[in-house]
């Protein structure tokens, strides 16, 4: 119990002592502990209870800091916001000088380029700010060409300067031509240097080009200027820069690629090349290049519809299966786009048709009205069985701009350049006998009367094509659709009838008067219209008689009467 005792008595005592002491201490002094460390309150043998700072460590002044910052804040407060803004723009202007060799030439630039390109300024005023410009920018082009405002004030200044001027810009751009090329910025100055070059100038850039086209194919910024040189080109250097996409061999002998041999088949006949090396190397092109998705021009949509023409079932499939869906929408606005889109079309899986139907879906007018890409709805409705696909995604889009298409004269005009493959399609047929009829009612006369006495003409020109056993082709007589849908023209449309005759069949019903195209003959003399009978009965009418032209009884009696 004791020692409890003791242990329960401590604490206590501690607690008193301590209580004591602090009432003794704050009995003797309520100043300051800061004070009491003072050197002139210690004896001078006497040890310091807290050190002093070592004479290195500058003592703050308690005044120091509080007041230095009032003095920046009230110096904040004098400056007024236009006056920060402008502090802030020198500060910027600093950075770009030191981080941009040509700053200053390029602010230069800048304010001549906001004079010269009012459209409101004389030419010689413009003439004179020019050669200012270019003067500034000689032997530094390759260099400030890259950038965003040095690019444009050249672009106008190629476009307005004099031809020796523009010589030396083009003289002083064509060794760095590869690496602008590839350039946001420069990629802009390199077209207009394009559209401008002589007929040399372009060789020159052409050739420039051999070696590079594939790499340049590959690179979204790249591939507009090799497809602007390949626009601009003639067929000679057209050939030039797709040979190099075909083989090995043609990418590095040069003489390879004067052959006059433009499809390649006949290439690889001609050079006696390894079909299998062929599909190989343009495998390894076309891959990268629809793997980056850039699909929108005209050159590779070539190359693609050289590599299906020899292209092996397997290898075709594959392609096919890449190409089907959002991709092929933006293909088919070209003539060879347009055949890849057909064929997709033609020899993809149902699955696959459905993928490109579904790509379609919110761009359905805008191809409709596409000279090319129409052809591609018409495969569409020819080949596709799935109806409720169709009605659901392209008919009820059509639907709401049916009669703009109805009056747009770019279906005349489709019609008149594919009448060919329209007449022989089994849907087609119907499209172009619908317009070259004039349209429901005659909703296409008289605005577009002149179009479609093109279009007859059209027609009227491939059956005057001479008849060949020779040929592979079929001729338009000859086959099943498209001679019946001359016949309903004949029967339906005098004007048209008029025109048939005239040109094509005239003189020439005895050639036709067998086979598929006797009923294009006899529809002349089964005609309702009497101008059109008494217009073919002279040539008609020994056939008939001699039996080698045959009309039905009823049509001949109807006639006779």
């Amino acid at each position: 119990m004791a020692a409890k005792n003791q242990q329960t008595q401590k604490p206590k005592k501690r607690k008193q002592i301590s209580h004591s002491k602090v009432e003794r201490d704050s009995s003797k002094s309520k100043k300051p502990k800061l004070l009491a460390y003072n050197p002139s309150n210690n004896p001078p043998n006497k040890p310091l209870k807290k050190p002093f700072k070592s004479p290195k460590q500058k003592q703050k002044h308690p005044s120091d800091s509080k007041f230095k910052k009032s003095d920046s804040g009230n110096e904040n407060k004098e400056l007024t916001k236009r006056e920060r803004r402008l502090q802030a723009k020198e500060l910027a202007e600093a950075r770009k000088k030191k981080r941009k060799p040509h700053y200053t030439l390029e602010q230069e630039l800048a304010s001549l380029w906001e004079k010269m390109r009012r459209r409101n300024i004389a030419k010689e005023d413009r003439s004179k700010l020019i050669t200012e410009a270019l003067q500034k920018m000689k032997g530094k082009i390759p260099e400030i060409a890259s950038s965003h405002v040095s690019s444009r004030v050249l672009q106008t200044c190629v476009k307005y300067c004099s031809q020796t001027e523009r010589d030396a810009v083009f003289a002083e751009l064509l060794p760095h031509l590869l690496t602008l090329a590839c350039n946001t910025y420069a990629v802009h100055l390199v077209k207009k240097m394009l559209d401008t070059a002589s007929k040399p100038q372009l060789a020159g850039v052409i050739s420039s080009l051999r070696g590079h086209v594939a790499s340049l194919l590959r690179h979204m910024v790249g591939s507009v200027v090799i497809e602007h040189a390949y626009q601009l080109g003639n067929a000679t250097q057209k050939q030039e820069l797709l040979m190099e996409l075909y083989s090995t061999e043609l990418h590095l002998f040069k003489d390879l690629t004067s052959i006059k041999e433009s499809r390649l088949v006949d290439v690889i006949s001609k050079l006696s090349l390894q079909k299998s090396s062929v599909l190989r190397h343009m495998s390894s092109v076309i891959q990268p290049i629809l793997e980056k998705g850039i699909v929108d021009h005209s050159m590779i949509h070539r190359v693609l519809i050289e590599y299906l023409s020899i292209a092996d079932q397997s290898s075709a499939a594959d392609l096919i299966q890449q190409l089907s869906g959002p991709l092929l929408v933006r293909m088919i606005h070209t003539r060879d786009g347009s055949k890849i889109g057909m064929l997709c079309v033609k020899h993809g899986s149902a699955k696959e048709r459905k993928k490109i139907i579904k790509g379609m879906k919110g761009h359905i007018s805008k191809i409709a009205h596409d000279q090319c890409g129409c052809m591609v709805l018409i495969c569409i409705f020819s080949m596709v069985d799935d109806t409720k696909l169709i009605t659901k995604i392209v008919i009820r889009e059509l639907q709401t701009t049916l009669k703009e298409l109805a009056l747009d004269k770019n279906l005349v005009d489709v019609c008149i350049e594919n009448a060919g493959e329209l007449l022989a399609s089994n849907f087609g047929k119907e499209v172009i006998f619908e317009v070259a009829m004039g349209g429901s009612d005659g909703i296409l006369h008289p605005t577009l009367d002149e179009k479609l006495n093109n279009l007859h003409e059209a027609i009227a020109a491939l059956v005057a094509k001479p008849k060949s056993e020779e040929s592979e082709e079929e001729h338009v007589l000859e086959n099943f659709h498209s001679s019946r849908t001359i016949r309903k023209l004949v029967l339906d449309c005098p004007a048209f009838a008029s025109t048939l005759w005239k040109k094509s069949l005239e003189g020439k019903c005895q050639l036709w008067a067998q086979g598929h195209s006797s009923k294009v003959v006899c529809a002349f003399w089964e005609s309702s219209d009497s101008k059109v009978r008494k217009m073919a009965k002279e040539e008609l009418q020994p056939l008939i008689d001699g039996g080698i032209l045959k009309i039905p009884e009823t049509k001949q009696s109807a006639n006779e009467g």
